[in-house]
């Protein structure tokens, strides 16, 4: 008499069974985990600045160290001149008309009759106060900075990597949605994974 078995349903002994599926599952969870913080990033660098009516800015030097490094992302709201205070780090147009921005810490507050008259900045890595500016040369209060993002973002090759971020998502979906996946199958034939 011959007993035939069902390979499909006879329990392994061993680890060497669980093993693939174990390391299939591990680099799902971290190509998962990669992906979701690629979209917080993407979400605070773009979706919440545009929510909260500000602007991101790339940082290009190190004159806000340790505060704020060179190729961090400040996102700045533009701020009534009367609600900045001694300690907040702003956005500036030290010279109106010039595109060129810096932000700084105001260290000073200058008053006149008709309120504030002004502001003094000063870098957080910087010996000496920048010159004076006028309240409509403060573009806005920087809401919260972003580390190292700014190097993507201000790079020529930002967008670039913009879209490979966006293909490789979308591949992610596609390949989550269309590909069955092994341990389903298996408890469809009857077998337990």
């Amino acid at each position: 008499m011959t007993t035939t078995t069902d390979a499909s349903v006879v329990p392994t002994t061993g680890d060497a069974a669980g093993a693939p599926r174990r390391a299939g599952r591990v680099g799902s969870a971290l190509l998962t985990a990669v992906m979701v913080v690629l979209l917080l990033v993407a979400a605070v660098v773009t979706v919440v600045p545009r929510l909260i009516g500000a602007v991101p800015l790339t940082v290009l030097s190190g004159s806000m160290e340790p505060t704020i490094s060179a190729g961090d992302l400040v996102v700045v709201r533009p701020t009534d001149p009367a609600d900045l205070r001694i300690g907040d780090v702003v956005t500036v147009q030290p010279v109106s008309d010039d595109p060129t921005l810096v932000t700084h810490r105001i260290v000073g507050v200058t008053h006149g009759s008709d309120g504030i008259a002004g502001f003094v900045t000063q870098g957080d890595a910087n010996e000496h106060a920048d010159e004076p500016v006028v309240p409509e040369q403060v573009m806005g209060r920087v809401v919260y900075t972003v580390p190292l993002v700014g190097h993507v973002t201000h790079g020529t090759w930002g967008p670039y990597v913009a879209a490979a971020v966006g293909v490789g998502l979308v591949v992610y979906g596609v390949v989550m949605v269309a590909l069955p996946r092994r341990d389903r199958e298996e408890v469809r034939d009857g077998a337990r994974p």
